[in-house]
């Protein structure tokens, strides 16, 4: 173009990012002024023209898979958590698959999860924190939660157990941390792999022998989502983390296609020994490059979404205390309703970034109807995700066949969950008048 003639490479890339910051403040993120009525979703992006601008710096170096903006985002959230590795995948649902893969690592000698093993979880959650575990063939075993925290009772954990559990895997509802106290405690009195699907509860933070960490850093595996209703985001991705080096061998050489090289994409022969070590029954010296220790997949995150990523990153403790506000304002606005709502309750000793706002409808309260009258009234609600996920299809063969997974006792409150409970949101664009308004049609609901 012409428009380019007279500039260098570097001049041209700083008039188009010029532009497009210009561009983002022109047209994104032009604020209305709320109107009663208007349609408060449960969650929404909030970004400026610096997610925009990387986007476009990355797209321009037209690198596509991960590069340099990927290196930079799993330093700093590692950074940022308190962890030694991190790394960034294409979902929160490829995170906790990866997660849970790499247990299954021959690396891992006689802890590594088998066909057929038991790992510890709930039903009041997202189907795919427990969806790895019956997809490779090993066995979930349900545990009920408890109200108002909606996470994991831990008196049961005990009955969970058997000779063949060999993990605990279970999510931080809605942001709430579950007891990690008590959950590390048993999985470290018997040998167990802990894995904190963080996925909702990026910035929370629990008090652990005297000392706050934040959740996903205190198991030996975290995983995170970037999905645009999450705590941050860079359209899709995920990220896992953990302290421990071999399980970080094994994540990264799930992540990446099983290989057993651990050079990045673009660079070859870091370690010297490309073309002289033995594996398997290979010829000595085969291509180091194309040796696969794992049945793995391909889930790297391309270097355009890392680009949105840090600078969300740059953002995100504003995006934590913004939610801890609205979080503590809708609840404030609806004191007076606890005769009709169980409102939620933090778990002790901890310090949550809260994904949502949940309700469980008291005797008397019909959720259906008061849902549908908040929805009428344009306040988007969601439910706890798959209320029970053993009374869903995908279970129909397995609930006929009595085979395929555990359940301890008759998961009551989570069936009760399934039946009473909702929840709204609390992201960082909610304003202080929403929030009121969103109580006075919640109240409205539940009193018709």
């Amino acid at each position: 173009m012409i428009f380019f003639e007279n500039m260098t490479e570097q001049q041209a890339r700083e008039q188009i990012l010029s532009m497009t910051a210009e561009y983002c403040k022109t047209f994104h993120n032009q604020k209305k002024e709320f109107k009663e009525g208007d349609r408060i979703p449960y969650a929404s992006r909030v970004y400026d023209e610096n997610e925009m601008v990387n986007l476009v710096d990355s797209a321009l170096e037209f690198w596509l898979t991960s590069g340099r903006y990927t290196d930079q985002f799993e330093a700093e959230l590692a950074k940022y958590l308190g962890v030694k590795f991190c790394s960034l995948v294409n979902s929160g649902s490829s995170a906790n698959l990866i997660a849970f893969m790499a247990l299954t690592s021959p690396l891992l000698g006689d802890r590594a999860v088998k066909r057929g093993d038991e790992v510890i979880t709930v039903a009041a959650g997202f189907p795919t924190t427990v969806n790895p575990v019956i997809q490779y063939g090993a066995v979930p075993v349900f545990v009920d939660v408890t109200i108002p925290q909606y996470n994991i009772d831990v008196t049961q954990l005990e009955a969970a157990l058997s000779e063949k559990t060999k993990a605990v895997m279970i999510a931080h509802t809605l942001g709430n941390p579950f007891d990690l106290s008590a959950v590390k405690a048993f999985c470290d009195a018997h040998n167990l792999w802990l894995v904190e699907d963080n996925c909702d509860a990026l910035g929370s933070r629990y008090e652990i022998d005297g000392v706050w960490k934040f959740t996903g850093s205190v198991g030996d595996i975290g995983t995170s989502s970037f999905y645009p209703p999450h705590h941050m985001t860079m359209g899709e991705g995920g990220a896992v983390y953990t302290d421990n080096p071999l399980l970080n061998k094994c994540i990264r050489s799930f992540r990446d296609w099983g290989r057993d090289c651990v050079c990045p994409s673009g660079r070859d022969n870091l370690c010297g020994h490309r073309f002289d070590g033995q594996y398997g029954e290979l010829p000595k010296g085969y291509d180091h490059k194309y040796v696969y220790s794992h049945f793995g997949y391909n889930l790297k995150a391309t270097d355009m979404q890392a680009a949105v990523g840090c600078a969300q990153l740059e953002k995100f403790p504003t995006f934590v205390e913004r939610r801890k506000h609205n979080f503590s304002h809708l609840k404030a606005a609806l004191a007076g309703t606890e005769d009709k709502l169980i409102l939620p309750e933090a778990c002790p000793s901890s310090d949550p970034s809260w994904f949502g706002f949940i309700m469980t409808c008291r005797e008397g309260v019909d959720r259906e109807k008061a849902v549908r009258y908040i929805e009428e009234h344009g306040v988007q609600t969601r439910m706890l995700f798959a209320g029970n996920l053993i009374k869903h299809p995908c279970f129909d063969e397995m609930r006929k066949s009595g085979e395929g997974y555990r359940r301890i006792g008759d998961l009551a409150v989570t069936d009760r969950i399934m039946k009473d409970s909702f929840w709204v949101g609390v992201y960082p664009g909610m304003t202080d008048e929403k929030l009121d308004y969103m109580a006075r049609i919640i109240a409205e609901a539940v009193r018709q």
